[in-house]
């Protein structure tokens, strides 16, 4: 049981760094694409990775409800939310929207909790809330340099972003108890590319190429098998670890991103991002250490 719950960390872990990681590609190619249409082609790629489960998933018989339940939860997760990511993004600063998403594990806990999902300890509240602040020790800097005049609108459209990631985080559970991970993932993750169909198209993807080079189309190549394999590993952990337990890796995403800014981007390692190293490794030793009693109800 303790190896199967390490190893659902170790997943959620590996997705933390693979969303960061996909973070720094993202902005190598941002500028010379729409941002729906990057959105498209990365869970495109993604489905195509996920195309042999989903093969297998017509041996496997959803209930009709749950299959459009399934569905429904790819929609917000992929759809919604990276809809919502870029209307905030038009309004406030990259880095001040990475760390109001860094709130997702602490609302997922939250709604856990009040649909009795998990036990809502002392321990989880203060590795989550240790584990923000090293994300916002880490961005301090950087934000203090950006302005806050009329960025509320886009603070909100953010933080619903993440309410939406939450909400699917734990609404997922009781599917990915009845189905297999691959076939759940494979799923959700089409009806989000038809979801992004639409934007896309309004964008022009499907009349004119965008104009990347070939480092270009390596990075969207890498955002969209990176995101595939990430998304199998979230589900899984998901499957195997509560939701709070699973989320709270998010918050390796910025830390990655930073750290690879200054290895590929040239970007200065300061002190708040080294301050913010330590309270993300102490808050995720916290809020995922096993406690004496059970976790779940």
């Amino acid at each position: 049981m303790r190896r199967r719950d390490g190893l659902a960390l170790a997943a959620a872990a590996a997705t933390g760094v693979q969303v960061g990681a996909a973070l720094v590609a993202t902005r190598f190619v941002v500028h010379d694409i729409g941002p729906a249409s990057l959105a498209f082609l990365r869970y495109a790629i993604a489905v195509l990775c996920l195309a042999p489960p989903l093969w297998m998933s017509a041996r496997v018989r959803f209930a009709p409800r749950d299959l459009l339940a399934v569905m429904g939860l790819g929609v917000v997760q992929f759809g919604v939310l990276i809809v919502l990511l870029n209307l905030g993004l038009q309004s406030i600063a990259s880095t001040r929207a990475a760390l109001l998403f860094s709130t997702f594990p602490l609302m997922t806990m939250l709604i856990a909790a009040s649909l009795g999902r998990e036990r809502l300890s002392r321990m989880k509240v203060a590795g989550v809330v240790l584990t923000i602040g090293g994300v916002a020790a880490a961005l301090g800097e950087r934000l203090t340099t950006q302005s806050a005049t009329g960025e509320w609108l886009g603070a909100l459209l953010v933080l619903a972003a993440a309410l939406c990631g939450a909400a699917c985080s734990v609404l997922y559970r009781p599917y990915l108890a009845r189905y297999p991970t691959l076939p759940v993932g494979a799923w959700a993750m089409l009806a989000s590319v038809l979801f992004l169909a639409i934007p896309a198209g309004l964008e022009g993807l499907f009349t004119d190429l965008p104009p990347l080079d070939r480092a270009g189309w390596l990075a969207v190549l890498f955002i969209g098998l990176s995101s595939g394999v990430g998304y199998v590993l979230w589900l899984w952990a998901l499957k195997n670890a509560t939701p709070t337990r699973v989320t709270v890796f998010l918050s390796l995403s910025p830390i990655t991103a930073a750290l690879l800014g200054v290895s590929l981007l040239g970007e200065p390692f300061t002190f708040g991002v080294l301050v913010g190293l330590a309270g993300v490794v102490a808050g995720l030793w916290l809020a995922t250490r096993m406690e004496p009693s059970p976790e779940e109800p």
